[in-house]
């Protein structure tokens, strides 16, 4: 299937590794270039320099902590000069840290707000006037099957990512006119390095082995397994596709089926 994706330019925000860097290797295979970011120097001119040999990417990518507005400005001002156009726009980023609601403290409460929520505002701020020039355009968020289904220990997360989601439903009525689809995508349990540190603290906190924590999760799965970067991203890609024009504020569950709900 052509998805279209050939010579668009898509950024991708926390893209040295995980789902972030996993999105970005199925955009380079459909011929699209490439504009990264995280907030680690070495970290993401590692993940550019691997899309370049293995993908024979154009790829752009600088430091970046989405957190700061003027470091998002400056991006996408680099990223203009660079292409010329900003075609698709994935926002993501680390998720806060695994807390129980007496845990958590004020600071815990306004890093997690900053980090998820108004990163990505910040990040739509820039990208959103750039497609709505060329009157075509795809933002998508990288969040959670939290927000249709809280997890236990995910206090943070389960609270900022659903705004998130009550964000990406509103900006895509406001921005349909313009030929601009706005949709979320929510893993599930997917094997990461970010998995990995959540299953650390909730084991210590519960006095158990990491591993009970992810077996754990893989018998709460119907799928009975943890899912792959790539099949999250494998979704990420359609979305930004041209054959996804009529896909709109949704929230699009890729997690084997561990949100139980009917929508």
């Amino acid at each position: 299937m052509d998805l279209g994706l050939k010579g668009r330019v898509a950024v991708v925000a926390a893209a040295s590794k995980g789902l972030g860097y996993a999105v970005t290797a199925e955009l380079a295979k459909e011929g699209t270039k490439l504009a990264i970011c995280s907030r680690d120097t070495q970290q993401i001119e590692a993940a550019a320099a691997r899309l370049r040999s293995e993908y024979s990417a154009d790829v752009y990518a600088e430091a970046v902590d989405v957190r700061q507005e003027g470091q998002v400005k400056r991006f996408f001002a680099n990223v203009s000069e660079r292409f010329a156009r900003v075609d698709v726009c994935v926002t993501n980023s680390g998720g806060p840290p695994s807390k129980l609601f007496g845990d958590a403290t004020p600071d815990d409460w306004q890093g997690a707000f900053e980090l998820v929520l108004m990163g990505t505002v910040f990040l739509a701020r820039e990208a959103l006037p750039r497609m709505k020039e060329r009157n075509w355009g795809r933002l998508i968020s990288i969040t959670s099957y939290t927000v249709k289904q809280p997890a236990d220990g995910m206090l943070l997360s389960n609270s900022l990512r659903a705004g998130v989601t009550g964000l990406v439903r509103t900006l895509a009525n406001e921005y349909a006119p313009f030929g601009i689809t706005v949709n979320s995508v929510c893993p599930g349990y997917t094997a990461t390095d970010r998995l990995g540190e959540l299953a650390d603290a909730m084991a210590k906190r519960r006095g158990i082995a990491p591993q009970e924590v992810f077996a754990g999760w893989e018998k709460q799965t119907p799928a009975g397994r943890l899912g792959k970067p790539e099949e999250l991203a494998a979704v990420v890609a359609f979305l930004a596709s041209e054959r996804a024009a009529y896909v709109n504020g949704t929230a699009i569950s890729v997690d084997g089926g561990i949100a139980r709900n009917l929508f």
